[in-house]
Parts: C-alpha cells; structure tokens; sequence
C-alpha cells in the first residue's frame, strides 16, 4: 500500500491509512495515524520530493510497518523539545509510539521507518 503525493495533505495522508487499517483497535489506529502523520509531516517540511509513503500491516502478530521515503539525503535528528516549543516534536512521539523505528540511506535519499505493534479489533 502505497501513497505519492507532493502537497502537504496531512488530512489526506490519515484518510488514506484509516481506509486501509479498518480492522485496527481505535488506540492503535490513533497511534498509527499520528506516527503516519508525524513522518510524513517531516517529509513536507524538510525533505525534497520525490517522496513516497508506504504502509504494511500483519495479523499474526498484528503490526503496522510505515516508511516515509525522500530525496533528501539528510537524516532526521531525535531532539529533546523545549516547553515553550510549538513544533520539534514528531520524532519524540515516534519515538514513543514505535516498537522500533531507524532510518535506511539509499542511493539517492532516505527512509525513515516505523514498526508499531497494535491489536485487531474484535
């Protein structure tokens, strides 16, 4: 599942990824959707197009896989955020929300990925 977009649409981005995930507990779907917005809000804010955004998922075990990918070589920086900061956030969240996440160099720029484990609704 695979989503290319050059505007920053972040609404677009979620509507996208919730029409994909309907199976997912609403806690976990919140979760995937603000680190699906987090990453691809990086992506519009600070890379160069082109720029892809996929999403897997698995049942057993149920996870989430979201890799943000651009043409920018230059990696993202996990930093402390400051308390009267409006924006330097969105890797701590990731940060917090993820199992894991990493960032891969590619030929020509980067992934930045994300592994959220989450639950089936029943």
């Amino acid at each position: 599942m695979e989503l290319v977009s050059a505007s920053p649409d972040t609404a677009g981005v979620r509507r996208w990824a919730r029409a994909l995930l309907p199976d997912l507990r609403e806690d976990d779907l919140l979760d995937v959707l603000l680190v699906i917005t987090e990453l691809a809000s990086n992506v519009f804010d600070h890379a160069r197009f082109p720029a892809r955004l996929k999403l897997r998922s698995t049942d057993e075990p149920c996870v989430v896989s979201v890799i943000a990918e651009d043409a920018s070589p230059v990696p993202p920086q996990l930093r402390p955020s400051q308390p009267d900061s409006v924006r330097g956030r969105g890797l701590v969240m990731v940060n917090r929300l993820a199992e894991r996440w990493g960032v891969v160099q590619r030929k020509v720029g980067k992934g930045v990925w994300a592994v959220i484990p989450c639950a089936v609704a029943p």
